[in-house]
């Protein structure tokens, strides 16, 4: 254990990860030595930022903070400090259950964490996060909450009703991370489209996007979670117009089948769904578009099945990614329905939706080849550098491989045995030609910058 050392550990969503890191920014002012995700923690204080959204999630967070019961039995770590969802939604049970925990906190009384420590939040340092994400890109929350209430869906009784930041807050915080050599922004919320409402008695996510587009030393903005129901087309436009704002959108559809969709409270048919991807995609040219689907839900008969399957097929999303469902208990669903499909059947429909969407991206990737886009370098890993074209997030897309051997030699490599190839500079932008295409990876060499 190392006195004047915390150790933070973040489980669940980039959401989650801004909190960590504007905590973390606070303690460090205050004189702690912040170690994030550490292998070997040896903190006098680790704090779990646990996130409780579905059952996977919920036991890898049980599982963290029983882990580090063990080696606080051990004196390898000192006090343990429990914050965020799960937290929120199950202090008691916490407490009763895992005693060795010193410390509890909701998903917004973390601040708390500095009093009790002695210190007080400075609310002038509210943008001073600690990053931990490459310096080049950044996470920025723009609202909490959700106020949509699916019926599948715990995290409006988690987080409660939704709440935006003023423009100008997320402003400042944009441009003291520009300051900071961050170039792309991912804008990040519970519900993206639902922005504003709340506070400007309209949804302005449009009028939000536009001013961060123009903020300088913006290179790149991407929209993550945008709700289908009440889109703001207004928001199209704006996408296609800056070509700093990336041509992707991650929004998730959930299912296809009308009856599936009305049992699960989206408030949207799929005859609506196709045409708003149609509108999207016509007024945002060769945009790529990330979704989410469910499996399984209660009802789900094999011909709603099928027809998300069809939907799926019909539409050929660039990304996608699904989940069986799994009862939360609280949910309108968890109330009001049976979770009568058995796991043997949603895990074969999981299979066959993603072998389906497989297939998609492989035809996807493969189109690229021979073409030449605009990539971000985030890393040299082994005898690779590793980026993103406009149309890839971080960690969840698939990436840009350029091997080191394309890259030109230095004028001054003389030595035939040492090859000396020109360095690529993480966080920069350069023009690459794809060469070849995996499911997840595409190969390409540098043609300028």
């Amino acid at each position: 254990m190392i006195r004047g050392r915390i150790d933070l550990i973040t489980l669940g969503c980039s959401k989650n990860l801004v909190d960590s890191e504007r905590l973390m920014g606070q303690l460090a002012a205050c004189g702690y030595k912040m170690h994030h995700d550490p292998e070997d923690p040896k903190g006098e204080i680790v704090i779990v930022n646990t996130c409780g959204f579905i059952g996977d999630a919920k036991e890898e967070s049980i599982n963290t903070i029983l882990g580090l019961t063990e080696l606080k039995k051990r004196r390898k770590i000192g006090q343990i400090f429990v914050m965020g969802c799960l937290s929120q939604r199950y202090r008691q049970e916490l407490i009763d259950e895992i005693p060795e925990i010193d410390r509890i906190y909701g998903k917004y009384d973390w601040k708390q964490i500095l009093s009790d420590l002695g210190h007080q939040w400075n609310d002038e340092l509210r943008a001073q996060r600690l990053q931990t994400s490459p310096r080049h890109y950044a996470y920025v929350k723009i609202s909490e909450g959700c106020n949509r209430m699916c019926a599948y869906c715990a995290i409006p009784l988690i987080t409660g009703r939704y709440k935006s930041r003023a423009i100008e807050d997320i402003l400042e915080e944009v441009r003291q991370l520009v300051a900071k050599g961050v170039r792309e922004i991912q804008l990040i919320a519970q519900d993206l489209t639902g922005y504003g409402y709340d506070r400007y008695g309209r949804y302005n996510i449009a009028e939000l996007v536009e001013k961060i587009a123009q903020t300088p030393g913006v290179e790149w903005l991407r929209l993550h979670y945008a709700y289908p129901n009440h889109f703001p087309m207004d928001l199209l436009p704006v996408m296609a117009r800056y070509p700093n704002v990336c041509k992707y959108l991650d929004i998730a559809l959930q299912h296809a089948s009308n009856n599936v969709l009305d049992r699960m409270l989206r408030r949207i048919t799929r005859e609506e769904t196709a045409e708003l991807l149609a509108e999207i995609r016509r007024q945002v040219p060769g945009i790529h578009l990330r979704t989410t689907m469910m499996v399984g839900f209660p009802g789900e008969t094999e011909q709603d099945f099928a027809e998300l399957l069809d939907f799926v097929r019909e539409q050929r999303f660039e990304r996608l990614g699904a989940f069986a469902y799994c009862e939360e208990e609280g949910t309108y669903a968890a109330q009001h329905y049976t979770d009568d499909i058995p796991a043997e059947v949603k895990q074969r429909r999981l299979d066959d939706l993603m072998s389906l969407q497989q297939e998609i991206s492989n035809s996807v990737q493969e189109s690229k080849v021979g073409q030449t886009f605009r990539v971000v370098i985030d890393r040299l890993d082994g005898e690779y550098y590793v980026g993103r074209t406009e149309f890839d997030s971080p960690e969840v897309d698939p990436e840009v491989l350029i091997p080191i051997e394309t890259l030109p030699l230095e004028p001054t490599a003389v030595d035939e045995t040492l090859e000396s190839h020109i360095a690529l500079e993480i966080g920069h932008f350069y023009s690459v030609k794809i060469d070849r295409a995996e499911p997840y990876e595409l190969y390409g060499r540098i043609i300028g910058d």
